[in-house]
């Protein structure tokens, strides 16, 4: 026996190590789990839900068609060719219907949402503002760092992709980005949502999680996120009567309004469908409010 200790004990130290390489890179997780402690909202069916978005052991189905590093911020940007695509809900006019038959140049797409860190590299490069801290119990914490970044408005979301680089997707870019080209219901198909695919209200998680989480829930372009956990603000004015005047060909949006459009739901949504648009005063932050960025292809 005392000659197998050495073995069982290099055994447990690189048991050890694994587990917390695992670990340690998440401990939102585990964050999450105290915090709903301290609420009384603990339940072992919300941290299930909360481990479900891993998606450990599952086959991913869609993968970008191509992927590229931005220069500037690192972010990894996924490709989206030129075509046509089915953009709104079937139906009577509303805000978002009918559905129409728009074509798009080919562009490029953040695959996740931009993070904390990623944001933290614009303010210390003195192009971005801060967002509000006074609100934002997420921003400047190593634990949180992969979460989407919340509370900037419209205005910082764009100073950001234009330091990146970039700019803001339109509302057309970012719903074919969610979709594809088939008019799915949501970004992995039309099966209905559940805790593997997105966090939303069903998720019972309450809150957003680093943006690569969910991957079984990608898109046919590789987008995560696509759908809940944060809303995105997009480049667009918003209209409730746009779908039924836009052009069929590269839209951008009205010419002005009062509000800007949001897209892809979030954590706290009940619907999520990747047709579905949100509106909000561009200088108004929140805390279920991010951001990604698109460039057009060169």
């Amino acid at each position: 026996m005392k000659k197998r200790l050495p073995i069982l004990s290099l055994t447990a130290s690189f048991a050890f190590i694994a587990v917390a390489l695992v670990l340690i890179p998440n401990l939102d997780v585990a964050a999450r789990a105290v915090n709903a402690m301290r609420a009384g909202k603990f339940s072992i069916q919300r941290l299930r839900y909360d481990l479900a978005s891993f998606n450990i052991g599952q086959e991913i189905r869609n993968k970008p068609i191509e992927q590229k590093t931005a220069p500037i911020d690192g972010m990894v940007q996924v490709y989206v060719p030129a075509g046509e695509f089915l953009m709104g809900k079937p139906g009577e006019p509303d805000a978002n219907s009918p559905q129409r038959t728009i074509y798009l140049d080919a562009y490029w797409i953040d695959q996740v949402e931009v993070s904390n860190a990623l944001y933290e590299k614009c303010v210390q490069d003195g192009a971005c503002g801060l967002p509000a801290l006074n609100e934002n119990p997420y921003y400047g914490k190593w634990v949180y760092r992969n979460y989407p970044v919340a509370y900037a408005n419209w205005e910082q979301a764009s100073v950001y992709c234009e330091w990146a680089g970039r700019r803001l997707p339109t509302e057309a870019e970012w719903e074919k980005a969610a979709r594809g080209a088939d008019g799915r219901k949501y970004p992995w198909g039309n099966e209905a949502p559940n805790p593997r695919y997105a966090n939303y209200a069903e998720s019972l998680i309450g809150e957003a999680v680093p943006v690569y989480r969910y991957p079984l829930g990608a898109s046919p372009y590789g987008t995560l996120n696509m759908v809940g956990n944060m809303r995105e603000w997009v480049a667009d004015w918003y209209s409730d009567s746009y779908y039924s005047e836009m052009p069929t060909i590269n839209p951008t949006g009205p010419e002005n309004g009062f509000e800007r459009s949001l897209r892809g739901g979030a954590y706290d949504a009940t619907d999520i469908l990747a047709a579905k648009r949100y509106k909000h005063q561009p200088q108004s932050a929140g805390l279920s409010r991010g951001f990604r960025c698109a460039e057009s292809d060169k």
